[in-house]
């Protein structure tokens, strides 16, 4: 039986797709290993029901997660987590990342963003990582 996603919010007044914020919401538990490759998922009618969303949307988000080699979609039997090799990016990877990095700071600065909380949120994002990775080495 699935569980319920963790911390999964999304906001109906942002400018960002709801099926977006889902589908990256999901990511990052998937990175961050909160589930286990063969882990089910809530289907996309339950998941629709504990967002209150159309299950459009949510089956957006997962056929997103599905294409990036995370989901496992089968009609009837549920969403499951796919075992997933962890990728080596390549330098143009890594610089499409850097500027879409510019662009969101940029964007956090326009909005009245203080520096000090980007350095914080960072920080915070990057040690998290850094332990998930950590952990994962260690077993």
């Amino acid at each position: 039986m699935a569980r319920p996603i963790p911390s999964l919010r999304i906001d109906l007044a942002s400018p960002v797709p709801v099926y977006r914020q889902i589908a990256s919401a999901l990511r990052a538990l998937l990175v961050g290993e909160s589930f286990r490759a063969g882990d089910p998922l809530p289907t996309v009618r339950q998941l629709a029901l504990d967002l209150g969303i159309n299950h459009n949307t949510v089956a957006e988000a997962y056929r997103i997660l599905a294409e990036e080699g995370w989901l496992d979609l089968r009609r009837r039997s549920g969403v499951t987590v796919l075992p997933r090799a962890r990728p080596k990016a390549s330098r143009d990877e890594t610089a499409t990342f850097s500027r879409r990095l510019e662009e969101l700071l940029a964007e956090a600065r326009a909005r009245g963003v203080p520096l000090d909380a980007l350095r914080l949120e960072l920080s915070g994002a990057l040690e998290e990582t850094a332990r998930a990775m950590k952990s994962k080495e260690a077993t």
